[in-house]
């Protein structure tokens, strides 16, 4: 029991550390030799618990969809809506990538990670067949996928856009515009929602929430390590 206590520290701390280095370093250039050299463990250890750096990635998107939820719930608490909560979301992760390239090259990473893309796309077509209900009432499952694959891909494509292309603002609008009409939401809502969107400080929130990512999985973790070891008082 005590190794298994041990264990489930171990991919704790591994997941945090990894998380820091990810969005302050960039996914690219941080190797499983510095994540372990940062815990103070051998790379075996390391590769143990996750045997490769995508592993790492992929538990950290399963998180990303988890906060993106929350996201999702509290704005809509303030009457947005789930639909315009996903706009803000993409408004908020491309502008996040214009000013840190740290953050772009997480999420880019994202979306060149088989693994990570089947999970994104499962979590993603829930949460559309949710959202978007009404508008797509008589769609079947493989519709839902279909569209779920074009929405990605215009998502990737506002993320890797450079700014010398088009401007954010313009990005984010054609990206928007292009995502409603698929899930057949009428053009006056569409212009009414990418307006609201595009009146927001999208820089200011981009850098926000990127903090309470990195702040949802540290707490995250540490509540999961609480109840572990809560737990293990109990049965003592």
């Amino acid at each position: 029991m005590a190794e298994l206590r041990k264990s489930k520290l171990i991919k704790h701390e591994i997941i945090k550390t990894a998380t820091a280095l990810f969005l302050e370093g960039g996914y690219s250039k941080t190797s499983p030799q510095m994540i372990a050299k940062e815990l103070g463990i051998s790379t075996g250890n390391l590769t143990y618990h996750y045997p490769t750096k995508e592993h790492l990635l992929a538990v950290l998107v399963e998180m990303l969809c988890e906060f993106q939820e929350k996201l999702i719930g509290y704005e809509a608490d303030k009457g947005l809506g789930p639909a315009m909560s996903i706009c803000i979301e993409l408004m908020t992760v491309a502008a996040a990538c214009e000013e840190n390239e740290a953050a772009r090259d997480f999420f880019v990473s994202t979306f060149q990670s088989s693994m990570c893309l089947d999970y994104l796309r499962k979590s993603h077509v829930e949460r559309a067949k949710r959202i978007f209900a009404e508008q797509c009432k008589d769609w079947t499952d493989e519709q839902f996928i279909e569209a779920e694959i074009l929405v990605h891909g215009i998502d990737y494509a506002t993320i890797i856009s450079s700014n010398a292309l088009l401007p954010l603002d313009v990005r984010i609008a054609g990206a928007l515009n292009q995502i409603l009409n698929i899930y057949n939401v009428p053009e006056e809502i569409r212009r009414e929602k990418i307006e609201r969107v595009l009146s927001m400080d999208c820089h200011g929130l981009g850098e926000r929430v990127l903090k309470e990512f990195i702040s949802y999985v540290e707490n995250t973790i540490d509540d999961a390590f609480d109840e572990m070891i809560n737990n293990r008082k109990k049965k003592d």
